[in-house]
C-alpha cells in the first residue's frame, strides 16, 4: 500500500461509525417494511420512466457503496469488519426461496442487539 493512501488512524474510525450508525438507521426503517436496503430495485424498471419510483432509496444505495468502500480499505490494511461484511453478505442473497427483506432486516438486527454479529452461528443454517 502507498504510504500516501493511508488514512488517518481516526478517520478509519469515523468511516466505520458513520456506517454502523447509517445502517442501523436503515436497517430500522427496512424492518417496518421499506425495500431497497439489500439490493437496488433500479434495475427493475427502467431509469427515469418513473414506473418504480416508490423503490428507490437513495440512502439504502449509499450505505451499501459506503460498505464495499469500508470493506476495501479494510482489507488493505488487513483488517474486518463483522458489521460490514455480514451486511454485505446479506446483499448478496437473491433467490424466490429466501427470506424478504423485512424479515432479513429483523433477523440482522436482533442479532446486533444480541452481540452475535461477527460471532460463528452455533447452529448450522440459515440465521433468519
Amino acid at each position: 500500500m502507498d504510504p500516501r493512501d493511508e488514512m488517518e488512524p481516526g478517520q478509519l474510525e469515523m468511516l466505520a461509525q458513520a456506517f454502523c450508525e447509517q445502517l442501523m438507521a436503515c436497517l430500522d426503517e427496512c424492518a417496518r417494511g421499506r425495500k431497497g436496503l439489500f439490493s437496488g430495485y433500479e434495475h427493475l424498471h427502467g431509469e427515469g420512466s418513473g414506473e418504480g419510483e416508490e423503490f428507490l432509496w437513495p440512502e439504502a444505495a449509499r450505505l451499501r457503496e459506503l460498505a464495499l468502500a469500508l470493506q476495501g480499505v479494510l482489507a488493505q490494511q488487513e483488517e474486518r469488519n463483522a458489521l460490514c461484511d455480514e451486511f454485505l453478505d446479506l446483499c448478496s442473497i437473491h433467490g424466490e426461496y429466501n427470506p424478504g427483506e423485512r424479515k432479513l432486516a429483523r433477523a440482522f438486527l436482533e442479532r446486533i442487539e444480541r452481540g452475535e454479529v461477527g460471532a460463528q452461528p452455533e447452529k448450522k443454517g440459515r440465521p433468519w
